[in-house]
């Protein structure tokens, strides 16, 4: 449970914490736009076009690197009393929900031969947060990468085509379940931050996908998902399902 008190003020919403993974990419954009500035700068002190050099120019760099910081950005989360709750991994849209078996090598594991699993799948714009949360406090029990393509993630294809990395998870009351990150038309990088072995607290971030993605949640056998397609999801919040 996440102990913190919540912020309501401006600065809270214009300045968000910023995950370290994308520091990087916003101080890179922070400097093109700086030299921008001053090429803009030098430019206009030779043309009597000066506000045009600036407003046309100047502005719209510096808004495009608030906007890189903007897209890392990492708030914190409060879940639900309810410990028995799944909670969305991931901010964004149900676009997918679906029976169908574990992912990848996951099905070929004994107990989860045969048998299928409700699919909830997390649809993620460039405009959603990005960092990505664990749905139950457990264990990580496998994690597999698998290379591959990049068709628009909201597509069904996109579970068995697409760069993915799946996790399979122990959950405290002995469930198991499934996590896969998935690279879309856009995002280009699957950023782990676990391996197989670490026990995790549930909404504690266990990684990221750069510039808009999917996450699909297998969950665990016999629970049914308690959401709908189009639902608005908040990663560590929105319950997906409950445990027995």
């Amino acid at each position: 449970m996440n102990e913190k008190k919540p912020e309501f003020s401006t600065k809270s919403y214009l300045f968000p914490h910023i995950n370290r993974e994308g520091l990087k990419f916003g101080f890179i954009a922070l400097q093109l736009a700086f030299v921008y500035a001053v090429w803009a700068g030098y430019k206009a002190f030779f043309s009597p076009c000066v506000c045009s050099y600036w407003l046309l120019g100047v502005i719209p760099f510096f808004l495009l690197a608030y906007g890189v910081f903007l897209f890392f950005r990492d708030p914190e989360r409060y879940p639900p009393e309810t410990k028995n709750a799944i909670l969305s991994p991931a901010d964004g849209r149900i676009c997918l929900i679906q029976e169908c078996q574990m992912p990848d090598s996951f099905a070929e594991i004994e107990e989860f031969k045969g048998k299928t699993f409700w699919r909830v799948s997390v649809f993620m714009s460039v405009f959603n947060v990005h960092v990505n949360r664990m749905p139950t406090a457990g264990e990580i029990l496998q994690k597999e990468y698998i290379a591959g393509k990049f068709f628009n993630a909201s597509l069904d294809k996109a579970s068995k085509d697409n760069e993915r990395c799946n996790y399979l998870i122990k959950a405290e009351d002995g469930s198991k379940y499934a996590v896969t990150q998935i690279a879309g038309l856009v995002a280009r990088r699957i950023v782990p931050q676990v391996e197989p072995g670490d026990k995790l607290e549930r909404i504690e971030r266990f990684g990221l996908i750069r510039f808009g993605s999917r996450l699909d949640v297998y969950l665990p056998a016999g629970v049914k998902p308690e959401v709908r397609v189009g639902q608005i999801m908040v990663a560590g919040e929105t319950v997906l399902g409950h445990m027995a």
